[in-house]
């Protein structure tokens, strides 16, 4: 059996999302514990569907099915981050400012497209890394 397709996703994740904490901990001058959620740069989602896809491609080649399965996975992953959940926190934001004394809504949703892009490149990393580690 081949770990590398469980651990590629999670390692990606593990990535992005430690990254993802130092660059908030740098820009806020202090840990940045409290920014730890959706949104922000690199997407999580993005390097998660980004290294199965990557991982499929160098292992199984492009023509392999689950490389068809995956990239339709990340397309509409990368989709969903980018419109919906995006708008979702301009809603919040929206209703937070029609009522200030109610509890906030969570307004960090989403990512721009280099937040995206940035993801991508972190999951693609992350499983030539485990690809060039963990041959066959």
């Amino acid at each position: 059996m081949d770990l590398a397709y469980a651990t590629t996703p999670f390692l990606a994740w593990l990535a992005a999302g430690g990254s993802k904490f130092a660059i908030n901990s740098l820009r806020a001058g202090r840990l940045a514990f409290d920014l730890i959620g959706y949104g922000g740069m690199p997407s999580n989602h993005s390097a998660i569907v980004g290294s199965t896809a990557a991982l499929i491609a160098l292992r199984e080649g492009v023509g392999h099915p689950a490389f068809g399965v995956a990239v339709t996975l990340a397309f509409i992953v990368l989709l969903d981050a980018n419109s919906l959940r995006r708008q979702i926190g301009r809603h919040a934001a929206a209703i937070n400012h029609l009522d200030p004394q109610a509890p906030p809504l969570r307004e960090r949703m989403g990512h721009s497209r280099s937040e995206i892009a940035a993801g991508l490149a972190v999951g693609v990393a992350v499983a030539l890394l485990v690809h060039l580690s963990f041959p066959r």
